[in-house]
Formats: C-alpha cells, structure tokens, sequence
C-alpha cells in the first residue's frame, strides 16, 4: 500500500537527525561533512544507474532510496550550519521547474522535446548571468566524469559556432590524434616520454568523447556498455577453461583470444 509522502518523508527526516544527534547518535554518522559523504553520493547515484540498467523495479526502489538518503544527510549537515534545511532544497528545485517550464506552468505554448532544450539551455545562461558566471564554459562542474566533461565542454562551445562540422570530421580528428600517440611512441634509444604519452592518451578521449556526442550518444553510456560487455565475454573466457580444468593464467592469449571469438559469435546469434 502506498505510503503518505509527507510522511514518509517527515520520518526519513527525524531518522537522519537522530543519526546526527550530538551525543544520542551514530558515532560514525557524527563525525561526517559534505566532503566525506559527497563519495558516497556520488557512488549512489551511478548504483541507480546499474539498478536501472539491471531492469529490476525492487533494486530500484532500494538504490533511490539510498540516493534520497544522500540529499537528506546533505541538508542534515547544511541545516545543522544553519544554511538551508531539506524544505529548502525541495522548494528550490520546484521552484526551479516552474521557471524552467512555463509552457507548463505558465502561458507559453507547448514545446517540443528539442525546443525545451534550447529554451532550458538559455534559461540556464542567464541564470549564470545572475550569478556572475561569466564565460562560455563557465558553470561545468569539474568534478563531473572526464567523458560527461569532455561532451559538455565541447557541446557548449559548439553554441557559439566552435565545433567539427559531423562526426565524419571529428573521425579525422580523432586519426590525427592517433598518429600523434604513435610518433611518441616510436622512441628508438629511450623510453617514451610519460607525459607526452598522458598528454596524447587524454587527447584521443577527448576526441572520442566528442564523436559520442556528434552521434547523440552519451559517451559514459557508451563506456559503461563497453565495459559490460567486456566483462561478460571475459566470463565466457573463464567458464570455458575451468570446465577444461585451467585458468587464464595457465592458457595462452591464443586459447583465450578463440574463446573471445567464440562468445562473440554465440551472442550475434541470440
């Protein structure tokens, strides 16, 4: 049965500040701050993102549980600071709906999905306006994910007319940017030079991020399905072998490499 929001919500509420509770509480949750608990906020977000991908309602419910329990603590903190309270944080962010929506909230006409993202975007700048965030990539958090970073970066400086043309130019870029890791590579008497190599390694990321983008693909997506995928075909490896009684560390990258194959072709065919 449903529960009451209001309710609920009141409850988690008294639940974190009896956490937080200067002699009452939970000694480990007493001795927190924003920057110890934001890993932990960050780590729950990305689990939503597998529950999601896992297609499991009740895995779900849990990890938005435990994400919420993340924004909670936060205004736990800030509340205790005497900054904002959880009611604050709500009430912004609604508030911040119905600006960002008047042809739902207000007397503008319907918007298309595409005409909504223009109209957030501009309504984004100038609310950076307001805050003296000047400068075309100003207000992209650094500590977002490289690859998210790297898509944003370029997707807002391509608002002002610097970007590849389509994807077959960034595909140009991106084999300009191969043959420069090469040329570091190619040291005959010494070692490679570690930084060149960090330096060009980050340019063909930077490269490949951007190409997900110019395809309308989200390059962390992207990557998270790569990986995926590697570790699925990479238990195939190990399945296999054991049933032959061996490990990869006693089979030769040949053996492996066969079996590699093998998975490909067995999830074509499904």
């Amino acid at each position: 049965m449903p529960q009451d929001p209001d309710a609920a919500t009141a409850h988690l509420i008294e639940v974190m500040a009896r956490l937080r509770h200067p002699r009452t509480g939970c000694a480990w949750d007493q001795v927190q701050d924003f920057a110890t608990i934001a890993p932990y906020t960050i780590e729950e977000a990305y689990e939503v993102e597998d529950a999601i991908a896992g297609g499991s309602p009740a895995a779900l419910l849990d990890e938005l549980g435990d994400l919420l329990f993340q924004v909670v603590y936060h205004a736990r903190m800030a509340e205790e600071r005497g900054w904002f309270a959880f009611a604050d944080v709500a009430g912004t962010i609604a508030d911040k709906m119905i600006r960002r929506h008047p042809h739902v909230f207000g007397a503008e006409e319907t918007r298309t999905a595409e005409q909504q993202v223009a109209a957030w975007e501009v309504q984004k700048e100038a609310e950076r306006a307001t805050r003296a965030e000047t400068g075309t990539l100003a207000g992209i958090p650094p500590g977002l994910p490289a690859l998210t970073r790297a898509a944003k970066l370029t997707r807002r400086a391509g608002r002002v007319g610097f970007d590849w043309p389509d994807a077959a130019a960034v595909l140009d870029k991106l084999e300009e940017e191969a043959a420069e890791l090469r040329a570091e590579l190619r040291t005959d008497d010494q070692p490679p030079d570690r930084a060149a190599l960090r330096d060009e390694v980050g340019d063909l990321l930077f490269v490949l991020a951007n190409l997900a983008r110019k395809l309308d693909l989200d390059p962390e997506d992207c990557l998270r399905g790569a990986n995926r995928k590697f570790e699925r075909r990479f238990g195939y490896i190990e399945q296999r072998l054991r049933h032959e009684g061996k490990t990869p560390s006693d089979s030769t990258l040949e053996e492996m490499e066969s079996l590699w194959s093998e998975a490909k072709r067995q999830e074509r065919q499904t």
